[in-house]
Order: C-alpha cells, then sequence, then structure tokens
C-alpha cells in the first residue's frame, strides 16, 4: 500500500490539476502561454541562478581535500532538483542520488550524508522563516477578505515553531546512532557493524553545526539569494505574460508556493497542487486565475526545460561511474 501513495497521490493532484484548468478559461491559458513563449523559455533557465546559490551554500558544508568544485555542486543540485522534481520519490530520492554521487566523487560516507543531513536541516529552517515573513506581508497588504485566511496561516505557521527548533537541536541526539543500535539489538547484534559509521556521521554533523560562520552564512545569505533567484524566475515570467507588479510581492508569492509545494512532497512534482496554489495564492495579489495558471504552466516549462536534462545527467553520471 504504502508504496502506491505516490502514484494515488499524483492521481489526485492530476484531478486537482485539471479542475483548476477547467474553471480558469483554457483557451485564455493558451493564448498566454503561446504570447510569452520566447519569455517563459528565458525565465525557465534563470532558473540556474537559484541552483548556483543552492550549490555554493551546499558546498559551504563540505571540508576536506576533496570536496567538490562549484561547477561539480551545480551539476548535483541539477541532479537532486531533476530527480526530486521529476519522479515519484517523496522528495527524497534526490537525496540519496547526491549521496551515490559524492561517494563516486571521493567523498567519505559520514561526510556526504553528514551535509546532505544539515543542508535538509538548514533549508528546512531557512523555509520556515521565509514563510513567516510573507504570511506577515500578506498580512499587511493582503485584501481585508483574507483576513480569516491569513488568521489560519498564523496559527498553522506558528504550531510548526516546534520543527525548526528540533532540527537545530537534532545534532546532539545522535540519530545515526541510536537508529544503528536499535537494529542491531532488533537483529540480534547482526548489523552491529553499522554503529560505528553511525557514530562517525552524527559526529561529522555535529562538527558542520559548530561551523557557527558557515551556518549564519547558509541561513541569511546564501538562503535568501536562493530564494530571491527564484523569484526572479517568477517576476520574468509575469512580465512577459503582461503583468506588472513589484518584486517583494512577487517574493511572498514565490515563498508561499514554495511552502504548499513543500507540505505537498507526497504528490510527484507537487502535479495539480502547485496550479492551485498559483491560482489561490495569485488572487490573492490581484492576478486573474487565467494569468495565475499560465503562471504555473510557466514552472511546468522551467521542469521540462531544465530538469529532464537534469535526468539524462543523472544517467550519464551513473554510467560514468560503470
Amino acid at each position: 500500500m504504502i508504496k502506491h501513495i505516490g502514484r494515488y497521490a499524483a492521481l489526485v493532484g492530476l484531478a486537482i490539476g485539471l479542475f483548476t484548468i477547467w474553471r480558469s478559461h483554457p483557451a485564455q491559458v493558451i493564448g498566454l502561454l503561446h504570447d510569452a513563449s520566447a519569455g517563459l523559455l528565458a525565465a525557465a533557465f534563470a532558473h540556474i541562478l537559484p541552483m548556483l546559490a543552492n550549490a555554493r551554500d551546499w558546498q559551504t558544508l563540505i571540508r576536506g581535500a576533496n570536496r567538490p568544485a562549484l561547477v561539480s555542486m551545480l551539476k548535483l543540485v541539477w541532479i537532486r532538483e531533476s530527480v526530486n522534481c521529476m519522479l515519484p520519490v517523496a522528495r527524497i530520492g534526490g537525496e540519496l542520488v547526491s549521496f551515490q554521487l559524492l561517494r563516486q566523487w571521493g567523498l567519505r560516507s559520514s561526510t556526504a550524508a553528514a551535509s546532505l543531513v544539515v543542508d535538509l536541516q538548514l533549508t528546512i529552517i531557512s523555509q520556515f522563516m521565509f514563510t513567516m515573513v510573507a504570511v506577515g506581508f500578506l498580512a499587511t497588504h493582503g485584501e481585508s477578505a483574507l483576513g480569516h485566511v491569513i488568521g489560519i496561516l498564523s496559527w498553522g505557521t506558528a504550531l510548526l515553531v516546534p520543527i525548526p527548533i528540533l532540527f537545530a537541536l537534532v545534532q546532539h541526539a545522535r540519530p545515526f546512532e541510536l537508529a544503528s543500535r536499535a537494529l542491531a539489538r532488533i537483529t540480534n547484534g547482526k548489523l552491529g557493524a553499522l554503529i560505528e559509521p553511525s557514530v562517525t556521521t552524527d559526529q561529522a554533523i555535529k562538527v558542520i553545526w559548530r561551523r557557527s560562520g558557515v551556518i549564519f552564512r547558509y541561513l541569511f545569505l546564501w538562503q535568501p539569494l536562493q530564494c530571491i533567484g527564484t523569484a526572479l524566475e517568477l517576476w520574468i515570467a509575469l512580465r512577459f505574460l503582461q503583468f506588472t507588479t513589484n518584486f517583494p510581492i512577487v517574493l511572498t508569492i514565490e515563498v508561499l508556493i514554495q511552502a504548499v509545494s513543500s507540505a505537498a512532497f507526497v504528490v510527484p512534482g507537487a502535479l495539480g497542487v502547485q496550479e492551485s496554489a498559483v491560482v489561490i495564492i495569485g488572487g490573492w495579489f490581484g492576478i486573474e486565475p487565467a494569468t495565475s495558471l499560465a503562471l504555473a504552466g510557466a514552472r511546468r516549462i522551467r521542469d521540462l526545460s531544465i530538469y529532464l536534462p537534469g535526468l539524462l545527467a543523472w544517467q550519464f553520471a551513473i554510467r560514468a561511474k560503470r
């Protein structure tokens, strides 16, 4: 049953997406996409900028002579996003693929695993902070009719406050060591060999978290740059769709869309969910449903233009290993 969750979620998401398209004047949406086609392709390739920021912040978490060059990290980010977005892997398949490639490039297992774990922790913390700021911006710039919606968002965000705190403290809990010891007990010691590498991974995670300067720059330099770069994609697409608004609003829309897409992680590529989110959130800032749906279509153009080649790059990387 569990292995079919992604498939069922994709079907539900597809149904939601088709309903959203049906309600949003599909002929008008297609016309907007046709008129802005070249510009939307330019917006898609602007995604290289946030990927570059992500590559740099992830690279700073890795130390040692075998640390991959920035170009290699950019390739790794590209493959990771492609796998997570295009395949039914619940947003974790990309991390597993990245771990394999980092090992292939000569990194120790503990170093590779620790960089991935801390990168995930810091991404969740930063996304949480951005979402709180976006909800605050929405509360001060949205229409009065949004009061009830904003209240729900605010309470939901407040209830999630413990999550980043727990992630910040997880390096003290020795999760890998504890999990390995539990498995060893269950199997009467047959998996005891896992304990030593697990301890090493936990130690590597602690070492990264103790590098306060790296953590600070990750949260307050590289992650904001990544978020701004992704919002720039949205801003370019909106310009070519003949809708003009100021950049803070576009940034808020992008952050809220990312929050919804992350919450719908079981749906492959947030299929349908993302489209509905763009229409609803765009409407809060005066964007017509047809334009919002065309904007969602622009994001799918990005997925096809950037992530399909990323899957091919992944296959070439696997063959290179052989």
